[in-house]
């Protein structure tokens, strides 16, 4: 179990994962975050796709708008993470060619 580990968070994230499309997804996540915390994850995962990709934090952070040091701590989690980012961008990548 991680450190943080509630009922809570557990319940936040069984609620995240029984969602059943992006539209449903989206009204959840608005209701939940606000715009701009939603754009944030937006662009991590934005960047952890341009990483995984080979592209270098300066243009990384022009494209995304992001700060070089939150592209490094999204490269500390690509590399020595729990694996998130890399089963996220795994399985979309994984579906976007599917649906090709």
């Amino acid at each position: 179990m991680p450190d943080y580990y509630s009922e809570s968070i557990d319940r936040l994230l069984r609620a995240i994962v029984n969602l059943e499309n992006v539209e449903e997804a989206y009204d959840f996540f608005s209701d939940v975050c606000t715009i701009k915390e939603l754009q944030d994850m937006a662009q991590r995962l934005d960047a952890a796709f341009l990483l995984a990709a080979g592209e270098n934090y300066q243009s990384i952070s022009k494209k995304v708008g992001i700060s070089t040091a939150t592209i490094s701590r999204v490269s500390r989690c690509l590399n020595y993470g729990k694996g998130g980012y890399n089963a996220a961008i795994r399985k979309l990548t994984e579906s976007e060619n599917a649906d090709r």
